[in-house]
């Protein structure tokens, strides 16, 4: 049980992260978590040749170990789907977020709500795996019809749990984006 447990929290932790990428029109330094700079032929994580900055609230400046990594930064931006455009002063990257739009707030809100559902996936996937290893340890005499139906139950309690959690975050993610 400990296992599947372990899986659904993760699902979780996934979640909490992919949702700390998404901007809510406020300048936030896990915006650049995911994109790769090429280091020496080496993608290599932005937060690791550079430091990330926020100087303003709706602006991050990326100021980069070695200067001469400001233009593999600048493109690294550009072809992400940030959707913004750097600006580079030969010393440092500087990204300026625009106002959201309602139609980008939306488009948001779906993306968000789709990551939601991916969560759930994962944690109904790790429900189904706890039930058929119960069944299969019934089957082999290792637990009796009753602790079968209790494991069962537990089960599914720590699935409404995880499944009421993603959805609370879905809920604060939204209204964060909607009233920013």
């Amino acid at each position: 049980m400990k296992d599947y447990e372990q899986k659904m929290q993760k699902a979780i932790d996934a979640l909490g992260a992919d949702f700390a990428t998404i901007r809510a029109g406020r300048a936030n330094p896990h915006i650049v978590d995911k994109i790769k700079v090429d280091y020496y032929g080496t993608p290599t994580n932005l937060q690791s040749v550079a430091n990330v900055t926020v100087p303003e609230a709706r602006t991050l400046m990326i100021t980069p170990w070695e200067p001469s990594l400001v233009k593999a930064i600048e493109k690294a931006i550009q072809i992400s789907d940030l959707g913004v455009n750097p600006n580079n002063d030969g010393k440092s990257v500087i990204i300026n977020f625009p106002e959201l739009t309602e139609e980008r707030r939306k488009e948001l809100s779906k993306d968000i709500k789709k990551k939601g559902e991916d969560a759930k996936v994962v944690v109904r996937n790790a429900r189904r795996d706890a039930k058929d290893a119960a069944k299969k340890q019934n089957k082999a005499g290792e637990l009796s019809d009753d602790e079968l139906s209790d494991a069962e139950d537990d089960i599914q309690k720590a699935t409404d749990k995880y499944v009421a959690d993603i959805d609370k975050m879905v809920e604060v993610k939204i209204n964060e984006i909607m009233t920013v």
